[in-house]
């Protein structure tokens, strides 16, 4: 069996990616608020920049960590299209859940829905991610710390969507976000400690990317979109505060006349 180390750089990868997953809970969070109090085009606007928050924060939080990650007696390579579709599977899936947050009639059966939705998606993301890893042996899983993993995924996809229709504050988004990327970080790491690996050691190359080769960079472009969309909401007027701008307007106007 070969020794699996999660944190090959210390605590830099755990907590880095711990960051990165509560960006993406909070914009996506703070997108949602404001796609609910938006209507038309604004509101399918915002939901889509919600989504893509969500599902690129967790992707990004789950690669992050997975930098990490190494195993003894075998060198690991990443399959690029499997890793380009577990990223698909986040964004495509994490929409599904947040547009039927946003636009059904029922709230509470769109939560559970989507919910389900999204954390079964979430989970597919993971295991996704794990099948693109290649090496020299044979990964089995814990089939119970499995299930844990995805029932976390469940709830934490669930709580998220739950916390974007009925929390309003920045306060309050700010500690559902933090909550949020502790589910999340803990999902991911239930998910690798389901992991075992027989190692059978070989000198032929592995298939695939190195993840300073693939990973790194794209996990950083991902980062970079997610701060310069943060930057992009935190500067964009909300609806309030449009109103009491164009509200300040009118006497104005009316005096000029």
């Amino acid at each position: 069996m070969g020794h699996l180390d999660h944190a090959t750089f210390g605590w830099l990868t755990p907590v880095l990616s711990y960051v990165m997953a509560c960006i993406g809970a909070a914009l996506g969070l703070r997108c949602t608020v404001r796609a609910l109090g938006s209507t038309g085009r604004s509101r399918r606007n915002w939901l889509l920049t919600a989504a893509s928050a969500l599902g690129t924060g967790i992707w990004t939080m789950h690669f992050v960590a997975m930098l990490g990650f190494s195993v003894s007696g075998t060198d690991i390579r990443y399959d690029v299209p499997l890793t380009i579709l577990s990223l698909l599977v986040a964004v495509v899936v994490v929409s599904a859940g947040v547009f039927a947050v946003g636009y059904s009639r029922d709230r509470n059966r769109a939560l559970l829905l989507g919910g389900l939705t999204t954390g079964l998606g979430v989970a597919s993301m993971h295991y996704l991610g794990m099948a693109a890893v290649r090496l020299h042996g044979a990964v089995r899983y814990d089939p119970m710390l499995v299930a844990l993993s995805v029932l976390i995924a469940v709830v934490a996809a669930t709580a998220a969507l739950w916390a974007a229709l009925n929390i309003r504050s920045p306060v309050a988004v700010t500690a559902a976000s933090l909550v949020m990327g502790a589910a999340v970080s803990s999902m991911h790491y239930t998910g690798m400690f389901a992991v075992s690996v027989r190692v059978t050691p070989s000198g032929s190359p592995l298939p695939g990317a190195t993840a300073m080769q693939f990973i790194f960079p794209l996990a950083v472009g991902l980062g970079s979109y997610l701060f310069l969309t943060s930057a992009f909401v935190a500067l964009s007027p909300t609806a309030g505060e449009r109103e009491a701008s164009a509200s300040a307007q009118r006497p104005v106007t009316g005096a000029a006349r």
